[in-house]
């Protein structure tokens, strides 16, 4: 495989503490490369600096001379002042790019419900991730470095993206290297996957699934070595007690040999081993909705839906942006009463909601971390022994020094872990997680998917990471904007498999509209040409003899076959018109503008051959 581009002995640093140490790695064509760590270990830096949006303090960044390189960085990079259209393709002309069947692709999968011509400063922040998500992939990069894609995408439109990096170049050619929390999407698209921990990286072959199982065999070793290193260090030091005072010789000696045996021991990470908290009993009733429509000013959300939720129920929630997922989780907490219908609440339930934006945090943004904690309480059961409010906190992940850190300065993700932990000492007996992935790191993840697989209330948990709804709940169900609620016994797979349904019938319905108003156009015409009679009109109103439904089907025949002339021509003035485009020194736009005449005269031979074929089929109804 060729080399793309590597790094040679990056280091970097960010005040006293290194965030690479002497890093070496290359990308190669083919490469798909899924990175992965903690938060603040380094992945997005890393990122940069192969990108060369940033500089190392040490070592360099090697790349070939003809690679492009495409990067999606976190935080917001579109001009404001631009449209939707100007920001994705510049001033290009609709035909330059809509000949592109990639672009057409990356449009659809995208942004297929924004405004075209709105203006990037009034997009709501998924959106502005969409469009810009667009104009990179839109490009021609031999290289796409993407920091975090999925955030702001829902399920369909995370799944899109999938499949979109598989498809788009061959398997031995590109190169992509990814920065995601979404462990579905890393086992889909990365043959590589690169874990970035205490300023080094290592790397394993394979996905998610594979680094996984591969990290879990290194651990393992790493453990028997452990082993043997704890019982020499014990031999050592039952040795060095035993010896006499005076012998100091030896004893210096086997000292600084224990003192070499656990020098390349690194410090433990911080984890988070939450472990289950006492939870209220709860009774034979929990929330139940019954027959509830919810009205939003014109809107009319939900339409008659009935949810009754189980003891010990877990339930996932998967939807289209805007179908009212988290309208749901404030009906099934009180916060907002329904339209029509009621909510029935079991006498013992106690509800908590971890929201997306997190803004309880908001009240205690002037207190510790270790403050926090123990304004709920000062001393916890856990596990059969008592903890204190600081012994929790570190089991959190909250180190002795992270625990003094005042709230507003936590990253969103230690937010998520202190409002998580905060509402679990809270004991609810019903749990509603509305997309609590957002911005945890995969080891975050995996530590809050062991406490909540641990955890006997109900749970609720509203998120497009298709990898937790199927870790931590025994059922899913969907809302696909209709105003329904509907069950999928068939999981994720079979909510897309719904909406995928359901964009083809809203296509054909589109179609449909189309030829009817063509038609009824066509039969208007008709009928008021001189002599014509109303041919189409009466063919629909009476019907055709067999005699008329066999030169239909032979005109069928004939038109599909000067259909697919036609099309062949557009293809060839499209890519005349491409070349034309490219030219050194310029674009021929005498060319471009004969072509483009060239290619409305086509276009309306098109529509014209489109109304004869609905006209023929219409005889044969």
């Amino acid at each position: 495989m060729a080399h793309l581009l590597g790094a040679e002995n990056l280091s970097i640093s960010f005040g006293t503490r290194t965030i690479l140490d002497g890093v070496s790695l290359g990308l190669e064509e083919g490469d798909r490369i899924g990175v992965v760590g903690r938060n603040g270990d380094g992945k997005s830096t890393l990122m940069r600096l192969l990108a060369e949006r940033q500089t190392p303090d040490e070592g360099r960044v090697t790349r070939r001379r003809d690679v492009a390189v495409g990067y999606l960085d976190q935080s917001d990079v579109l001009d404001g002042d631009l449209t939707v259209g100007q920001a994705i393709v510049g001033d290009a002309a609709d035909y330059e790019w809509a000949s592109n069947a990639r672009i057409r692709d990356v449009m659809s999968g995208l942004i297929q419900e924004v405004d075209w011509n709105a203006s990037v400063s009034s997009l709501s922040g998924g959106q502005k991730r969409r469009v810009a998500l667009a104009k990179l992939l839109t490009g021609d990069d031999d290289v796409v470095m993407l920091d975090e894609p999925t955030n702001h995408l829902d399920v369909e439109g995370v799944a899109w993206l999938a499949q979109h990096l598989k498809n788009r170049w061959r398997s031995d050619a590109g190169g992509l290297l990814v920065v995601t929390h979404d462990r579905w999407f890393l086992d889909e698209i990365c043959t590589r996957t690169w874990e970035v921990h205490d300023a080094v990286i290592d790397p394993f072959d394979g996905g998610y699934a594979a680094y996984v199982l591969a990290r879990a065999e290194r651990d393992r070793m790493a453990n028997v070595v452990e082993g043997k290193r704890q019982q020499l260090v014990k031999k050592e030091l039952a040795w060095l007690r035993r010896g006499a005072p005076a012998r100091t010789a030896k004893p210096k000696f086997r000292i600084e040999a224990a003192n070499n045996l656990i020098a390349d021991v690194p410090e433990p990470r911080d984890t988070l081993s939450l472990n289950k908290m006492a939870t209220a009993r709860l009774g034979k009733d929990v929330l139940d909705l019954e027959d509830v429509s919810l009205t939003l000013g014109d809107t009319e959300l939900f339409k008659n839906i009935t949810l009754r939720l189980a003891p010990g129920e877990r339930l996932g929630l998967v939807g289209v942006n805007g179908a009212g997922k988290t309208t749901l989780l404030r009906l099934l907490n009180g916060e907002i009463e329904p339209t029509k219908g009621r909510l029935k609440r079991g006498t013992t339930v106690q509800t908590a909601v971890l929201t997306q934006e997190v803004k309880e945090l908001d009240e205690v943004a002037d207190l510790r971390v270790i403050e926090v904690i123990e304004n709920e309480k000062r001393v916890f059961s856990v596990g059969g022994r008592e903890l204190s409010a600081g012994q929790l906190v570190e089991q959190l992940g909250f180190n002795a020094q992270r625990q003094w850190t005042p709230v507003r300065e936590l990253s969103g993700g230690e937010r998520r872990r202190l409002q998580l932990l905060r509402l679990l000492v809270g004991e609810p007996n019903v749990l509603m997680l509305d997309e609590p992935t957002n911005d945890l790191d995969t080891d975050t993840l995996a530590a809050v998917e062991d406490v909540l697989d641990g955890w006997p209330g109900t749970l609720v948990v509203v998120s497009h990471d298709r990898y937790l709804l199927e870790r931590v709940t025994d059922h899913q169900m969907a809302l696909l904007g209709d105003g329904k609620l509907r069950g999928l016994p068939g999981g994720v797979d079979q909510y897309l498999e719904l909406r995928n349904a359901a964009l083809v019938a809203n296509s054909s319905a589109s179609t449909a509209a189309r030829g009817s108003s063509q038609a009824a156009r066509a039969a208007a015409a008709g009928s008021s040409r001189p002599g014509s009679g109303g041919s189409v009109a009466t063919a629909v109103a009476t019907g055709s003899s067999e005699a008329e439904k066999r030169i239909a089907k032979k005109d069928l025949t004939r038109i599909d076959r000067q259909m697919t002339k036609l099309k062949q021509q557009l293809e060839k003035v499209n890519a005349q018109m491409t070349t034309a485009t490219e030219k050194p020194g310029g674009a021929d736009f005498e060319q471009l503008a004969e072509l483009n005449t060239k290619l409305q005269s086509l276009a309306a031979d098109q529509e014209d051959l489109e109304l004869q074929w609905l006209e023929a089929s219409e005889k044969l109804d």
